[in-house]
């Protein structure tokens, strides 16, 4: 893996807690060098690893562990080393283990990639058991607070529950019971990907303050940023939404060229000046 400064490392994980403490932030989703760069250049604190961005890149779905875990570890290393100078929390899945020592080994390798955060949700990929049972989520949860605590790093944990998104018929209820109890197994930041309603949302942050709650947000149909801060949300992530879009637009652009013989999908694409010119300024400042 990239080494990582030690020094830059514990500025990037202090400045990272300090995030969460008060007001909201946007932690956008890079799925490579390029749109990790770009997204530093625009000011933002802190990023945000996504596993489907990643793995669409690579020609593989978002299923459970279809990339292997180490070829996520080099990922995540990559992406911490081309922007060393703000915060990275990864998107470590389910830890790429079922067994809470095995989970807690898989931390330890996360941690040593440079990252100031990482997440570990609860869904199984089984579709016949799509959550683990409690008793063991909230074990494997201890068992990431654990690993971080010996690593003496102050890693930022998140535990998301699936119950969304894995679609539990009463999904509110089973987040908020799944949350306070990883809320009092150690996890930093609590996270439940899926709910639109003002009112579920709420009750999330309700169920789990005073720490931090992240919500994922794909949509402008969605609540607004303004909203979201104003029932208390510390945090808000985009998810695979940045890769779907670019994946949106050269889909619809190669359709065109396959089935159509028209190049328009074509016409609204940025200049090569202008994105060579954005690599060109960006390399210099870092040599």
């Amino acid at each position: 893996m990239t080494p990582v400064s030690p020094v830059n490392f514990a500025a990037r994980r202090a400045a990272f807690r300090k995030l969460h403490d008060s007001g909201l932030f946007v932690i956008p989703n890079p799925w490579d060098a390029g749109t990790a760069r770009y997204l530093r250049s625009l000011g933002f604190k802190a990023l945000a690893t996504t596993s489907s961005g990643f793995a669409f890149s690579q020609g593989l779905p978002d299923a459970e562990w279809a990339v292997p875990r180490d070829a996520a570890l080099q990922h995540i290393a990559g992406i911490v080393a081309t922007v060393p100078d703000i915060p990275i929390n990864a998107d470590f899945e389910s830890g790429f283990a079922h067994q809470p020592e095995d989970l807690a080994e898989n931390v330890r390798l996360c941690i040593a990639t440079g990252v100031a955060g990482l997440s570990i949700e609860d869904a199984t990929g089984d579709p016949a058991h799509p959550l683990y049972d409690l008793p063991l989520a909230t074990e494997r949860i201890k068992a990431a607070r654990a690993a971080i605590d010996a690593s003496g790093t102050g890693v930022l944990l998140t535990a998301r529950a699936e119950c969304y998104l894995t679609g539990h018929p009463e999904p509110l209820p089973e987040a908020i019971r799944r949350l306070t109890a990883y809320s009092e197994a150690g996890a930093d930041v609590l996270y439940a990907p899926g709910p639109r309603s003002r009112a579920d949302i709420e009750a999330i942050v309700a169920a789990v303050h005073p720490k931090p709650v992240n919500i994922l947000l794909t949509t402008s149909a969605a609540l607004s940023l303004a909203e979201l801060a104003d029932i208390g949300v510390r945090r808000v992530s985009v998810g695979s939404a940045l890769a779907r879009t670019a994946w949106t637009s050269f889909i619809h652009a190669a359709r065109a060229i396959a089935n159509e013989s028209s190049m328009a999908g074509l016409d609204n694409a940025l200049t090569f000046t202008e994105l060579n010119t954005f690599f060109h300024k960006d390399h210099a400042e870092r040599q």
